[in-house]
């Protein structure tokens, strides 16, 4: 299998998209100014105790306070909390970290009012992304995950990854870290640590502990709400996360994106820095790789998906809904039963993209089409885990009902990505009336002239439908391009983009910022 990471900067947001063997598997954008994301730590102030919930919500700046249970203070809540006195009592000089003697965990069937009040300060971290009318979930149980490791402040447990096969080398990797881990901490050892160097985890142990000791550093100088420790962009958690040896390039469309991408890749994995590439073409990137395209025919409400079967998607408050289609197949000489575990088999695997893809969490409910033998059953249960198992999203799945639904349970930590793919009426623009199409052109020149006029360009950049390009590009001396480049004394350059409707178009500078009238 070989992986491609796609990766299409704007001014507004940064898209990036996962191919495994040319399929899209993955889309996430995430915006320029993007807050609350999860893994990002906040200074934060207690503003209202909740008994009855046991838990409490905690001001971080969010236009809804974020909600804290008492199952998420962590064990620890107690150590953490008489550190952090220390550090805002000026008076009182602060003990190193791993000098630091802890107090005794918090009873784990205690109660929130007896461990907090309101107007105290404490320091969280985003478990879920406000989603919907919520705002953020927080836990203060900190954690500061790396490449190979991950740092839990307070804790002094080692745990090494379930995924890593060898009962020998995860005793080697326990003894190793056991060995180098400062007191105070505890640490995750992550299945990318597998078969390396001691000198490799030290350093990268060392950094994470500067991570945290820099922060707490911070709480001196700042009021509360106040964000204390950033979780990497988007795209460097991505690699941080998935990065492995199947990975064949990443592609980026932007020169400083592209070198802290090179930078970054370079600290983790030196050896994959040459897979990084910088793309200059002039067609946008996603078109490139037929990216576009994939996304227009794998989000809606309909997705089909072989030999004219299609899933059905619903998305309520509550849960998700997959009604699986045979379509024309039912037709075909085989029988009912063949029939329906071929359409399943084949939907099981649409269905483990579709939820990454979208990144659809909470309750899925699936209708696959009905099959009679128990064998058949379980062998769409066992497809349906194996598919899932690239899923890095915890989930668990349950076998077939006897009312053949399957339920699925994801976990849910960010909105679910959601693209409207159903495009306005070319012609009237979702206003129900139009104007006549053969004025469209000279809409276009007459935007073009005040363009020219207002800016002082030298160069326009014009993006209209396919279609329309090739009309104003028709002929090489006689082309209607030609004609408004004599009259504005102006290059033109006209570009297809296949998700614009067919009569939306464009204008942007050479620079790539659009040109607004």
């Amino acid at each position: 299998m070989s992986n491609e990471l796609i990766i299409d900067v704007s001014p507004s947001h940064v898209s990036i998209a996962l191919l495994e063997n040319k399929k899209l598997v993955e889309l996430h954008k995430e915006e320029s100014d993007l807050k609350f994301a999860v893994g990002d730590v906040y200074l934060g102030t207690i503003k209202k105790i909740m008994p009855g919930l046991n838990a409490a919500f905690v001001d971080v700046g969010y236009e809804r306070d974020a909600f804290l249970h008492y199952l998420d203070l962590g064990p620890q809540f107690s150590s953490l909390s008489k550190y952090l006195e220390q550090i805002f009592t000026k008076k009182t000089k602060v003990v190193p970290f791993s000098r630091f003697r802890k107090i005794p965990d918090i009873d784990k069937n205690g109660k929130i009012p007896d461990v907090i009040n309101p107007g105290m300060k404490v320091l969280v971290q985003v478990a879920k992304e406000p989603i919907s009318t919520k705002g953020p979930r927080l836990t203060s149980e900190i954690s500061i995950a790396g490449r190979n490791l991950v740092l839990m402040p307070f804790g002094d447990k080692i745990s090494v990854s379930q995924k890593i096969g060898s009962s020998d080398e995860k005793k080697r990797l326990k003894t190793l870290i056991q060995s180098i881990k400062p007191k105070n901490y505890g640490v995750i050892v992550r299945t990318a640590a597998e078969g390396k160097k001691v000198a490799t985890l030290d350093a990268e142990l060392r950094g994470l502990v500067k991570q945290w000791e820099s922060s707490l550093e911070r709480l001196k100088t700042i009021k509360p709400p106040k964000l204390v420790l950033g979780e990497l962009n988007r795209t460097s958690a991505m690699l941080r996360d998935i990065l492995n040896v199947s990975f064949s390039s990443i592609y980026v469309n932007d020169e400083k994106v592209y070198y802290e991408v090179k930078d970054y890749i370079e600290k983790i994995a030196p050896e994959k820095q040459k897979i990084v590439k910088r793309y200059n073409r002039k067609e946008p990137i996603f078109e490139h790789f037929g990216i576009e395209k994939q996304i227009k025919s794998s989000f809606g409400r309909t997705v089909s998906f072989k030999n004219g079967a299609y899933l059905i998607i619903e998305h309520t408050e509550a849960l998700h809904v997959i009604d699986v289609n045979s379509g024309n197949r039912s037709k075909s000489d085989i029988d009912q039963e063949t029939n329906a575990v071929e359409v399943n088999l084949s939907a099981a695997e649409e269905i483990a993209r579709q939820l990454r893809l979208r990144d659809m969490g909470g309750i899925i409910v699936v209708d696959f089409i009905d099959m009679h033998q128990n064998e058949h059953k379980q062998q769409l249960y066992d497809h349906i885990k194996e598919k899932m198992q690239d899923d890095r999203t915890k989930h668990n799945i349950l076998p077939l009902s006897k009312f053949g639904l399957m339920q699925i349970t994801r976990q849910r930590v960010r909105p679910e990505m959601h693209i409207n793919t159903a495009e306005k009426c070319p012609t009237c623009e979702g206003t129900g009336k139009i104007t006549s199409s053969i004025m469209f052109t000279e809409v276009i020149e007459g935007a073009l002239r005040q363009a020219v006029e207002d800016y002082h360009l030298n160069t326009i950049s014009l993006k209209v439908h396919p279609y329309i390009q090739a009309y104003i590009t028709k002929g090489f001396f006689s082309s209607m391009r030609r004609q408004w480049q004599k009259k504005m004394k102006c290059k033109i350059e006209v570009s297809p983009a296949t998700n614009y409707s067919f009569l939306e178009y464009h204008m942007f500078t050479t620079e790539g910022e659009e040109i607004l009238l």
